[in-house]
């Protein structure tokens, strides 16, 4: 089996590589002072972590294939996601999607309606199960609703899965069985 493909992803790599899809390049430099200069330029989480154990985890990365390094003429190294790594950290981001609950419902209602064609039954059968997962309720096979703000991670899910032209979303202000919804999300 391909070495890069059994790669264990830690929750390190998984924050490198979280970084680099944003599109930050971490620059590195073979001058151990400018090395340090970039590193103390990483997020707070990144900086707690032992230079030994944020090296190791680089080199793993790019052992597998799933960053690229690359170097300026100046002698700056830059890191970046590769193509089998962005496909990689979108993957892990899609499956730990979970919706967030704000502290105060703002009575709103959030549905979630697609008709996707048979043609595309895994896409629609695994974007059914990924909404029921994330913390949404199904009125119908293809009804989903949720009563706090999930707009972004909803065009993530439907991005991800490339049905945008099948899925549409409603916000609402009531519903006939608001009663019924409130219990299940706990709101009375």
């Amino acid at each position: 089996m391909d070495e890069r493909k059994r790669i264990k992803i830690g929750k390190l790599m998984e924050k490198i590589m979280l970084i680099l899809l944003t599109g930050v390049a971490i620059g590195l430099s073979k001058s151990k002072s400018k090395t340090y200069f970039a590193i103390k330029q990483l997020p707070k989480e990144l900086k707690k972590i032992d230079k030994k154990y944020l090296n190791q985890s680089i080199r793993c990365l790019y052992q597998s294939k799933l960053i690229d390094i690359k170097e300026n003429e100046n002698g700056e190294i830059m890191m970046i996601l590769s193509e089998e790594g962005k496909k990689k950290i979108l993957v892990r981001a899609i499956d730990n999607l979970k919706f967030k609950k704000q502290e105060k419902w703002d009575g709103l209602w959030r549905i979630i309606i697609f008709d996707i064609p048979e043609k595309f039954k895994k896409a629609r059968n695994a974007l059914a199960q990924k909404l029921k997962s994330a913390g949404a309720y199904p009125l119908q096979k293809s009804v989903f609703v949720y009563p706090y703000d999930c707009k972004d991670d909803i065009d993530f899910i439907v991005e991800f899965f490339n049905l945008r032209k099948y899925v549409r979303f409603i916000l609402a202000k009531e519903i006939d069985n608001e009663l019924h919804l409130k219990k299940i999300f706990n709101l009375i």
